[in-house]
């Protein structure tokens, strides 16, 4: 049985939409009814799943396709203005964009590829949010992060990600005690284990997509409930979250979904 919400009337910001996680949030909340704004630095896959999107949309809903680079101030500031003057709102921003970089902290290139993560995972979801804040004050609206449960544990090689993400669920923990009395927003993020995307084939050129599915489908295996998780699955948790009417009383939560991994050391 599937979940059903319902969005109608609403304006989802979904960035990092354009494949991915952030792909099957946006076509859940299209296919619910909202407005939504697909997002991301490659045009053709932005307009790819606007199509999906408005395709899926009860009514039709045309989705608005926006390109751009979330570690550039003036792309951002440029999606928050387009979807304003296209929708006259925002309900609903969900702060998806992130990367991977394996990263050994005795190579030349650490500092710089800690901070290019940084930059994506972590500083673009806090001027996002600093700059969604006067819109979503006016709807009380909400804010869903993206982080991971890399933020739990520590992931040889992965540093700056695990840092990033722990720093993430603490901007939403400080920013649901914060815009919350005074703007009525709830924050809450969502934390993610191994979800099957393209996320390794685009962060290393050198693997491909059979390989990454292959990975990622052992890890997964692993997990208690024995697979790894789809974009859907964290859709419908974003999704949950989002919805005032099922999720009223929920801010400043990190919700992992994560299939059993932390639960079960998984390694």
């Amino acid at each position: 049985m599937s979940i059903k919400f319902d969005f109608t009337g609403k304006v989802a910001l979904i960035t990092g939409s354009s494949s991915g996680i952030g792909a099957g949030i946006a076509e859940l909340f299209a296919k619910s009814g909202a407005n939504v704004v697909v997002t991301g630095r490659n045009a053709d896959r932005v307009a790819k799943v606007a199509k999906q999107c408005t395709d899926l949309s009860p009514k039709q809903l045309t989705a608005l396709e926006v390109v751009g680079d979330m570690t550039n101030d003036e792309d951002c500031n440029r999606l928050i203005e387009t979807t304003v003057q296209t929708f006259g709102k925002i309900d609903i921003l969900v702060n998806n964009a992130g990367m991977d970089k394996l990263a050994d902290p005795n190579s030349d290139d650490y500092y710089q590829l800690f901070l290019s993560v940084m930059q994506t995972n972590l500083y673009s979801v806090v001027y996002l949010t600093h700059k969604c804040v006067p819109y979503l004050a006016k709807t009380r609206g909400n804010i869903i992060n993206i982080s991971s449960n890399g933020s739990k544990v520590t992931i040889n090689g992965y540093s700056p990600h695990c840092m990033s993400k722990a720093a993430v669920d603490m901007f939403t923990k400080c920013m649901a005690a914060e815009l919350g009395p005074k703007h009525h927003i709830r924050v809450n993020s969502v934390n993610p284990g191994v979800v099957l995307t393209d996320i390794l084939v685009h962060n290393n050129n050198t693997i491909s997509r059979e390989v990454s599915n292959q990975l990622l489908n052992a890890v997964g295996a692993k997990c208690p409930v024995g697979r790894p998780g789809q974009p859907e699955d964290i859709a419908n948790t974003v999704a949950y979250l989002a919805s005032d009417t099922a999720a009223g009383f929920l801010t400043g939560s990190n919700v992992l979904a994560d299939g059993g991994y932390i639960a079960a050391n998984v390694s």
